[in-house]
């Protein structure tokens, strides 16, 4: 399977360049939300290419345009810096210092485009004890406090696939970052570097959990508290036949709507004191255990009663809302996330396979007419 050649461009992105300097997690994924709202993305991978997954699968690589160069050779960094100079973002994610050393760090850079916007991807940050330590996901959003927060009083911390530390506290954050430097730039021709941190991030996105604890109203250990699983009305809960159910009726109107349908009786009334809340959090399982969950979803799928069906990565796309909105779209053969989010004037779409390493080096060569590219031995 080849990249299908086409225009760059389609999305508010679009005229905006961008050199991704290939790594794994939450870089290049910062650099596929930056290539499906429009930009030029081109990924600059190691000779040897390949980390760990088939380059055809890597949707992380979609929509962008991929280039083979050896960084460590004299010759690959002359032509790294080509593009740096006629692009807007750089994103990298190396332990601090690897970038500088291969010549491609901050100072090298905007000496040859001082209006780049060069954004650094990760874990612990550019500064700290911890700055040159290896890290994953899980390490950085438990020293946040973020994991602790997560799962049940008498159970360790879940662990929330990867999504909170590597992407949302991690690749979001980035995004953000380098779009408001983006701005800047353009407004006074000054680039600058974009340190965006996991552990940052991570921290960031638990704002309200701490305003709420400063308050008083959420309790500093987890499975207790209103969005935890703390509250009866705001959880999983068993069918029948093995599925789930998620009910999140926290509103008094919403919550009376719930209880009716799900057919609590005078247990409901156990919503208002908190020393009966186990005694509803039964009651409630088992109702939902007399039903499976499709028969639920049917119970629940034309109310406020705010309950939906837990659904598989693999069921989620037929879901009749998602399916109806497109959410999920195929392309080149994938079952995928679409782009998001949305624009009515600059609307996005997957306009490309996953790049295959170092299969565009010609075409970004003349593209962006940098000819060291294709002098440069892959």
């Amino acid at each position: 399977m080849e990249s299908v050649a086409e225009p760059p461009g389609q999305g508010p992105l679009t005229g905006v360049r961008v050199v991704e300097l290939a790594g794994i997690g939450p870089g290049p994924f910062a650099a596929m939300l930056l290539a499906d709202l429009g930009a030029d993305v081109v990924r600059v991978e190691r000779p040897a290419g390949g980390l760990g997954i088939a380059p055809e699968k890597d949707l992380t690589n979609r929509n962008k345009r991929s280039v083979a160069v050896d960084l460590k050779s004299p010759g690959g960094t002359a032509a790294v810096l080509g593009l740096v100079e006629r692009a807007d973002i750089l994103i990298e994610g190396y332990r601090p210092g690897v970038a500088e050393r291969l010549g491609v760090g901050p100072e090298d850079c905007l000496a040859r485009n001082p209006r780049l916007v060069y954004g650094r991807m990760t874990g612990w940050g550019q500064e700290g004890p911890l700055a040159q330590r290896a890290g994953h996901d899980l390490g950085y959003i438990a020293v946040t406090g973020t994991l602790g927060m997560i799962g049940k009083t008498d159970e360790p911390p879940a662990v929330p696939v990867n999504l909170v530390g590597d992407y949302a506290g991690g690749s979001l954050y980035l995004v953000v970052g380098v779009l408001a430097a983006l701005q800047h730039a353009r407004a006074t021709g000054t680039g600058q570097v974009v340190d965006a941190a996991i552990v940052d991030g991570a921290a960031h996105l638990a704002s309200m959990i701490h305003g709420m604890a400063a308050a008083g109203v959420w309790q500093d250990r987890r499975g207790v508290n209103l969005l935890d699983g703390g509250a009866p009305f705001y959880g999983n809960y068993a069918t029948s036949d093995g599925g789930y159910m998620a009910v999140g009726a926290l509103e008094p109107q919403f919550y009376a709507e719930f209880a009716e349908l799900l057919g609590l009786g005078e247990a409901a009334a156990a919503r208002e004191d908190f020393g009966r809340w186990e005694e509803l959090r039964e009651a409630v399982a088992a109702r939902f255990r007399t039903r499976t969950r499709a028969e639920w979803t049917e119970v629940f799928q034309d109310s406020d009663a705010c309950v939906a069906p837990v659904l598989s990565m693999r069921e989620a796309p037929e879901h009749p809302h998602l399916a109806a909105r497109g959410t999920f779209v195929e392309h080149a053969g994938l079952t995928q996330p679409a782009p998001a989010p949305r624009f009515s004037a600059t609307p996005t779409r997957v306009r490309t396979a996953p790049a295959l390493p170092g299969a565009d080096t010609e075409e970004v060569a003349r593209d962006w007419d940098v000819p060291h590219l294709v002098a440069e031995p892959s």
